[in-house]
């Protein structure tokens, strides 16, 4: 029977495996825990059922749709959009302007972060906002090209 170390019964190689293979686990959580969202670049982007041209077509979007990156492949990038349907798109027409999605029927959005700060503007169901920065009380700075920049609740939206 082999020594090993600290009186543990598993010998030391074992040991640094088995700690290289508990780090890498970490990273990848920690990087699959950080969601990463882009958007569309040109209008008429199709999404397919499959990583090629050849594959079904589900539907066409337009210009600055956001998705979420659920894993990219040789040129296509599987995404999941704000209503949870799942599909690939040719990676080339992704760009990492980051945009949202108002998720209920009006949203308010605000001058400052805070409930009692006055309301910049409104906006409907599905609109898409720019992202500029997810803020740890709870708050989105978002910006609209008409109606300029403001603070939406973030469970409000979806894309962050």
């Amino acid at each position: 029977m082999r020594n090993t170390s600290a009186g543990s019964p598993i010998p030391a190689r074992f040991r640094i495996a088995r700690l290289a293979l508990l780090s890498a686990f970490a990273l990848c959580f920690n990087a699959a825990s950080a969601a990463e969202f882009l958007s569309t670049v040109d209008g008429g982007t199709v999404l397919y059922d499959a990583p090629s041209s050849k594959s079904r077509p589900l539907f066409v979007v337009g210009r600055a749709y956001p998705v979420e990156v659920m894993v990219s492949l040789e040129g296509w990038t599987k995404v999941r959009d704000s209503g949870g349907t799942i599909a690939w798109i040719e990676s080339r027409l992704l760009a990492p302007k980051r945009m949202v999605v108002v998720k209920p029927r009006v949203a308010e959005v605000r001058a400052a972060p805070e409930d009692s700060a006055a309301v910049a503007y409104k906006v409907a169901q599905n609109v898409l906002l720019e992202w500029v920065e997810t803020l740890p009380s709870g708050w989105t700075r978002v910006r609209h090209a008409e109606a300029g920049s403001g603070f939406v609740r973030t469970a409000e939206i979806w894309g962050t």
